[in-house]
């Protein structure tokens, strides 16, 4: 909860919308949308968009390290989870203010193609924070290149598993696509392999 909160202060006062690539069972979409509630309650253009497939990690390739976890069908989730989210998120929602207006969305699929056509529909989307959370080398890449053109002086790059002997797709992904960017890459205080970039 502390890392979070760590993570929503940085984009306080930067416009734009919070983005998840890799939501698993949600916490971290709940826990974005109650300190909206928190910091800035009026502000409805602080959308949050989770992504994820809802049926765990699709193929992986050489650039990955497979393992215990990190396979075909890994961190998947229960029949029908996305809608029991989504009514959860709504529930969260409704309670806070401006409940009637629906400030969250999920978007089920292979990020390597929605996340791009995300974009293509929503062409005047800025990224405030985006939390990537996917491990992989492939869904990693596409989508810090889908976000890249959307990012502004300010916006939070969240990696989980930045610097990870096991992981090491996804920092793979992220040397390949920040290539150029001017960026300042801090960890957390809270979780301390837990890492960030904040664009210049």
């Amino acid at each position: 909860i502390l890392f979070v909160n760590e993570l929503y202060q940085l984009i306080e006062n930067t416009p734009g919308v919070i983005m998840e690539f890799g939501t698993w069972w949600g916490q971290n979409l709940v826990l974005f949308e109650n300190l909206r509630a928190i910091y800035e309650p009026f502000n409805q253009s602080r959308r949050i968009i989770g992504f994820d497939t809802f049926k765990g990690y699709p193929e992986l390739t050489e650039k990955d390290r497979h393992g215990e976890t990190l396979k075909s069908g890994g961190y998947n989730v229960s029949s029908n989870y996305k809608e029991y989210l989504e009514k959860l998120l709504a529930y969260h929602e409704s309670n806070n203010v401006l409940g009637n207006i629906k400030k969250h969305s999920l978007v089920e699929g292979d990020v390597t193609v929605t996340a791009k056509k995300f974009f293509h529909d929503f062409p005047g989307t800025i990224v405030a924070l985006a939390y990537f959370d996917m491990a992989l080398y492939g869904p990693t890449k596409a989508c810090i290149e889908a976000i890249l053109p959307h990012l502004v002086p300010g916006s939070v790059v969240m990696f989980d598993e930045l610097n990870s002997s096991e992981y090491p797709g996804e920092t793979v992904a992220f040397k390949e696509a920040f290539k150029g960017m001017k960026y300042t890459l801090k960890r957390s205080k809270f979780i301390t392999d837990r890492a960030y970039a904040i664009i210049q």
